[in-house]
């Protein structure tokens, strides 16, 4: 069990001493210095992971100062190592501030009488481009060095002119035609001409320079028609045109046209792979045309290795808009209109190849033509599409190899897109994967029982008829440690859940817990009961979690598992909930409470720096809140029983204007409960908007875990409308803002039962304002109550982003001024404005951007006066606070900007820098951090002077008036 921590606890690193930043600088600074070669290169190689750890500007920006220095004085292989170093850290290099000292010092090696000392100056320049890219002191160097008769050197500066082109648009203007020379010229040799044709790639500044460009190619591949000079010519001639975006259709035409007629395999695999760039990249510049004479090149080749680059090619343009281009029908022309499904005639062709590979390419181009074709009548495509399927899956569920579970993988891919689309398959596409689940390879069933189990969750309906033959399957899986089977353990048993998922039986408890007994090991029994929890099968979960309290070693482990088992606990006390007994629900409800209340305790010691479940406490809480908010509302209900309204309640109500007093008598009894019901619906919109805050502040969860705590939200705001609606505003309440949308593309079993439950209340709600104008309590109170156990008869689901991250993403902010003790105050006078730098460095996990991306992130800057200056003079204020915000990207995953801060009235002041990203889709996300500094505003020396002369002038004055005084007597 002790792999278990892998899920939730990540890296804790307990008891490891991490030196500061300048601590580390200096140790490695030392190792610059020794007289050690050895010493001075471990030195040098260390750096960039000086640079991880610590990516702010100061550090780096000493760091490379060292670096160049050592490249400076040092010998060629240090200065190989520094070039390497530099390489490695290219997204830091911005972050530089001295930049002329740093470049001043590299450059004074190309002066050098050694050609390699100046080609590594060379390539340590062209490494540094993007932050020196209009140096013309750098230009020049790498122009002389061009002309130099050393073939290293020269290479070095093919390589700066590459990275120059690709930074500067002046360099690339003004180098072109000396490249063009140069390839040109008869006495370059022609493995250097070939290392200078990929620099005009890069001449995609402008389109005159685009164009030359292009025509230079052009001549080359008439001029040269050697297979080396064609590929790499043809492959510089793509990119080209990827990077500047213009004849795209040309470069289309040019590569099918060397595709057909050009007999070298080594040219045709060329025009292959760039053709598919191409797909990726531009698919709707693909024209019909293009397709058509793809699809009959394809059909014409004997090699099955091209065809099946061919046909990749072409199953990539059929998942994207080209396929809708390739099937409309063409004006005015009926031959053309006969050969167009030549795409068509194809893929049936290679559909039972004997080939894996192409079969594959086959049943996709298939798959995508029924997906996105359909309204067109392709009944007999779509049977080609499902018979393909199913020979592939027979011929790649018995084969182990690499390449035929890849093949397997697209296979079911394939299926899933084919159900979803056309449901109508599914039956006949379940039927043959359970009946290749029993002799199929242990990888295969795997792969098998994850398609299942989306098929499943896509279409309920099959659920049922797949649950034998899978409990069947469970029970042969023989008794062994191996990974594999381990694996099939779990992915069985998820399709399992899924199968049944309103309650296990205790036949499928009983088989499940025997297997896991004989043949599992803790970490597949956790990941089991993970998935339970997942799907709402929580009696199952909590036996599970309590079997496993005794194998781990860790208190943290136990904590977590504990907790767990007290949520899964929990839940399953609601189960038992019926509608119209209410007092069973209230007694259910506390049951619950009680057992979350020791989990969450569970889960606060669970918790460390490291990780402290943030997430996971805030969800918790939110439901423990949620529950008690439901128990008090029954209660509400409950008690609006023992103190019934008048029959005149409505008319008082109306006459004397108050609405609440519709729901009692004029009493305080009455009158508290009708105050109760009100607090009851603005404590469901208040965990609504608890609900939000827990959504935007999970920006690395997974799409199906925010949906989840959409519903929570949901289920709030539901609650208070219907309070809302029944008793105390009904006339202005709508519905339209609640009506039912989205709900024909559901994801989960649970999103699609809370719907069901949101509609049905819904339509409850409405029935009985439309019915009963106003609605009496009789009516109100059950319809209440019955809403809030239909909602908590649905098993709550815990998704995978409380057991799992997958994707991790953390903002750390730097300011300066900063003070050198936290407690300390800057100091600052009243009559200035200080400057506040903020830096932040982006952090990611081994997935970054897998569910979302960070367009730009937003600071908002806010200072509060904390204490007051004891002086008792007044200035005159324009602004009392400081409240900004900036929005900014970031570049290399780091950002920087600057606000300027008024502190007018004298006395200490609170800073908060708080942090926000924005998406690509737009959508603000509070991930943090908040970052707090104080500042002291002192008044200026002169206002002092000039307050103190006035104070000294008013004393003699009040002197002498109390001096008039008393001499009256």
């Amino acid at each position: 069990m002790a792999a278990s921590g892998k899920s939730f606890l990540a890296d804790a690193g307990y008891g490891e001493q991490e030196l500061d930043a300048n601590s580390a600088l200096m140790e490695l600074d030392k190792g610059l210095r020794s007289g050690k070669l050895g010493e001075q290169c471990e030195a040098v190689v260390r750096f960039p992971r000086l640079f991880q750890k610590y990516p702010f500007p100061i550090l780096i920006n000493s760091a490379f100062l060292k670096l160049a220095d050592v490249f400076r004085v040092g010998n060629n292989f240090l200065r190989l190592c520094v070039l390497k170093v530099t390489q490695q850290s290219e997204k830091h290099l911005e972050k530089i501030l001295n930049v002329d000292e740093f470049v001043k010092r590299v450059f004074s090696v190309i002066h050098s009488n050694d050609p390699v000392a100046r080609a590594i100056t060379l390539r340590m320049l062209g490494s540094m481009a993007s932050i020196i890219p209009e140096r013309k002191n750098a230009h020049h160097s790498i122009r002389q060095s061009l002309d130099s008769h050393d073939n290293v050197e020269v290479e070095a500066a093919i390589f700066a002119a590459a990275n120059f082109s690709a930074q500067s648009k002046d360099f690339a203007v003004g180098i072109c035609n000396k490249i063009s020379e140069m390839i040109q010229g008869l006495a370059t040799p022609v493995d250097l001409k070939l290392k200078l044709i990929p620099i005009l790639q890069h001449m995609h500044h402008d389109a005159s320079l685009a164009s030359s460009s292009r025509q230079l190619l052009q001549q080359l591949v008439t001029s040269y028609p050697s297979t080396k000079m064609v590929i790499v010519t043809l492959h510089t001639f793509t990119l080209l045109a990827a990077s500047s975006l213009v004849d795209i259709p040309k470069q289309i035409q040019l590569l099918l046209q060397y595709l057909k007629n050009d007999p070298r395999k080594a040219v045709k695999r060329l025009a292959i792979q760039d053709l598919r760039l191409l797909a990726n990249k531009t698919p709707h510049t693909w024209s019909r045309e293009n397709i058509q004479a793809l699809c009959e090149s394809a059909l014409n080749t004997p090699y099955d290795s091209l065809k099946m680059g061919m046909l990749s090619v072409l199953s990539t343009l059929s998942g994207t808009i080209a396929i809708k281009q390739y099937f409309s029908s063409a004006p005015g022309a009926a031959a053309t209109t006969a050969r167009s499904f030549d795409l068509v005639k194809l893929a049936q062709e290679c559909c039972y190849h004997n080939n894996r590979g192409i079969a594959a390419h086959g049943v996709r181009i298939l798959t995508n033509v029924s997906a996105s074709c359909q309204e067109k009548d392709l009944l007999p495509l779509e049977q080609d599409a499902v018979f393909g399927l199913e020979a592939l899956l027979v011929l790649c569920s018995q084969d182990d190899s690499p390449g035929a579970q890849a093949t397997l993988k697209i296979t079911l891919t394939c299926m899933v897109k084919l159900v979803k689309c056309r449901p109508h398959l599914s039956q006949s596409v379940v039927e043959s994967l359970l009946a290749q689940l029993h002799s199929a390879q242990d990888n295969a069933r795997i792969l098998m029982c994850h398609c299942l189990a989306a098929i499943a969750m896509q279409l309920p309906v099959l659920a049922d008829g797949m649950l034998g033959d899978l409990m069947d399957l469970y029970k042969l899986i023989g008794p062994s440690a191996t990974d594999k089977k381990q694996e099939l353990l779990v992915s069985l048993a998820t399709v399992i859940f899924v199968s049944s998922q309103k309650a296990l039986s205790t036949e499928i408890k009983t088989v499940i817990k025997q297997q896991l007994e004989n043949a599992s090991n803790g970490w597949t029994a956790y990941r089991i009961a993970r998935q339970a929890s997942r799907m709402g099968n929580h009696d199952m979960a909590r036996e599970l979690y309590q079997s496993l309290l005794t194998q781990v070693a860790s208190e943290h482990f136990y904590f977590w598992l504990n907790s767990l088992k007290e949520f899964s606990h929990a839940e399953q006390c609601l189960t038992g909930l019926q509608e119209d007994n209410y007092s069973s629900a209230l007694s259910c409800i506390a049951e619950a409470l009680k057992s979350y209340h020791k989990g969450i305790a569970s889960l606060t010691a669970a918790s460390t720096p490291l990780n402290p479940l943030s997430f996971q406490c805030g969800f918790v809480k939110l439901r423990i809140d949620l529950l008690q908010a439901f128990s008090q509302l029954i209660c509400t209900c409950n008690s609006l029983k023992t103190s019934p309204p008048p029959a005149i309640a409505t008319t008082i109500a109306m006459t004397s204007g108050n609405d609440l007093q519709r729901c009692g008598r004029i009493s305080n009894q009455a009158l508290t409960l009708s105050l109760q019901m009100k607090h009851s619906m603005e404590e469901f919109r208040n965990l609504a908007t608890r609900y939000g805050d827990l959504y935007q502040s999970s920006f690395d969860a997974d799409s199906a875990t925010l949906r989840n705590v959409e519903l929570q939200q949901q289920s709030c705001l539901l609650i208070s409308h219907a309070i809302e609606a029944l008793i105390l505003d009904p006339e202005s309440a709508s519905f339209q803002e609640y009506s039912s949308n989205g709900t024909a593309h559901v994801e989960s079993e649970y999103e699609r039962r809370m719907m069901s439950v949101f509609n049905h209340v819904l339509e409850e709600v409405e029935s009985l304002n439309r019915k009963y104008a106003p609605v009496s309590y009789l009516a109100s109170n059950p319809c209440l109550c019955n809403a809030v156990i239909a909602l908590l008869k649905v098993p709550l689901s815990f998704q995978r982003y409380f057991f799992q991250k997958l994707q991790s993403t953390s903002i750390k902010l730097a300011l300066s001024p900063s003070p050198r003790n936290p407690a300390e105050p800057i100091a600052v006078q009243n009559n200035q404005q200080l400057a506040l730098k903020v830096e932040g460095v982006v952090q990611h996990g081994s997935k970054p951007g897998l569910f979302r991306k960070i367009q730009s992130v937003c600071l908002n800057v806010s200072s509060v006066l904390q204490s007051k200056s004891g002086q008792d003079y007044k200035i005159p204020i324009d602004n009392m606070t400081n409240e900004m915000e900036q929005r900014v990207e970031p570049h290399n995953d780091y950002f920087s900007t600057q606000f300027l801060l008024n502190f007018v009235i004298l006395g200490t002041h609170n800073i908060t820098v708080e942090s926000s990203v924005i998406d690509s889709n737009g959508i603000v996300w509070k991930t943090g951090p908040k970052t707090t500094i104080f500042v002291k505003s002192l008044e200026d020396p002169y206002s002092q002077q000039v307050r103190l002369q006035q104070q000294q002038g008013q004393a003699p004055s009040q002197q002498q008036q109390q001096r008039s005084a008393y001499s009256r007597f």
